[in-house]
């Protein structure tokens, strides 16, 4: 019997020549950011399962976890090249500064405005789906997380004066770094791979765009505080290479598109329980958790919305920060 590959992006397709068609196709899924047994992790384990039960085995998923395919600019590189198919990824700006609008500081200020502005037709996610598009990518939704702070070893701040002698490290992400200036710190952008090194060195004080999840898990051993000052709801994003997409027929679509539904309410069920749960977990394990009063929160979203969003608005555009400032919370 005589076989003949045909290759597509992200997908196999073995033709048996003489013989009924049988199509196999393999799709490559990765995160930027957690470890397997991680939530991430979890979260991208329950993505492959679900479509490869929903296809029958159609479609099978080779999943990567962190650092297994590259840093966390690499492995978009992929994606958008197409070499890697389907995604939940923390995205540098570096392709589209649009996609700032996933980090613009205190555009919602509780979980109850979280959730309405992510969710599946939240009116950030319209505004996301149209950015992704641009760059050849499908955009399925968030994979939402909870409020970031900034955490730090031997001291932690409050006001800009206290914040001056603190370096903090940010990811490649505008407007990360503007919007930890605008509180008065010093920043450092480095690789979510060098952060423990860099905390443990004194290269950094601390790390001031995650979730408390991740300061705790990673660098509980060389941090002391965590200050929940809420500056980003952070969420994760679920994409898919839109050639990959398109190679698939229009069954493997829906389950595809269904399972990242399900991923989604999941993750938006679990998110703020989970956020709790680690919050605790840190108190036990010694590190100080700071949580701003109302007075001290509507300062530092008085302050940073003052000197971010302006800047926000030459990379995104008037048309962008005009919806975000029609639906963002109020103080």
């Amino acid at each position: 019997m005589i076989y003949k590959h045909i290759l597509g992006p992200g997908v196999a397709i073995l033709l048996a020549l003489g013989a009924p068609a049988m199509a196999q196709t393999t799709l490559k899924l990765a995160t930027d950011s957690g470890a397997k047994g991680s939530p991430s992790g979890d979260a991208l384990d329950r993505w492959a399962a679900l479509i490869e039960e929903g296809t029958d085995g159609e479609v099978t998923v080779d999943v990567f976890y962190q650092n297994e395919l590259g840093s966390q600019a690499e492995v978009l590189d992929l994606l958008v090249a197409g070499d890697l198919d389907l995604m939940i990824n923390w995205p540098v700006t570096s392709y589209d500064e649009r996609l700032g609008v996933l980090f613009t500081p205190y555009m919602v200020t509780s979980w109850d405005e979280a959730f309405e502005a992510y969710k599946p037709g939240g009116w950030v996610n319209e505004v996301l789906k149209d950015i992704w598009a641009d760059l050849g990518v499908k955009f399925f939704g968030p994979w939402p997380e909870g409020f970031n702070g900034i955490a730090s070893r031997k001291k932690y701040a409050m006001t800009p004066e206290e914040a001056k002698d603190l370096k903090i490290r940010v990811p490649a992400m505008f407007p990360m770094a503007e919007s930890v200036q605008a509180l008065g710190y010093q920043t450092a952008t480095i690789d979510w791979s060098e952060v423990f090194t860099a905390i443990q060195t004194g290269v950094v004080d601390g790390d001031g765009a995650n979730i408390i999840y991740w300061d705790y898990e990673y660098f509980r051993d060389v941090l002391d505080y965590y200050n929940q000052v809420k500056m980003q709801f952070i969420t994760g994003v679920m994409t898919m290479n839109q050639d990959s997409w398109e190679g698939l027929d229009e069954d493997q679509q829906k389950v595809v598109s269904d399972a990242a539904t399900t991923v989604m309410n999941e993750a938006f069920d679990q998110a703020q329980e989970r956020d709790q749960f680690y919050i605790q977990q840190a108190k036990d394990a010694g590190m100080t958790y700071v949580e701003p009063s109302d007075e001290e929160l509507k300062g530092m979203v008085k302050m940073v919305r003052e000197k971010v969003w302006p800047q926000m608005e030459d990379r995104v555009g008037k048309d962008i920060m005009d919806q975000i400032r029609a639906n963002a919370g109020e103080l």
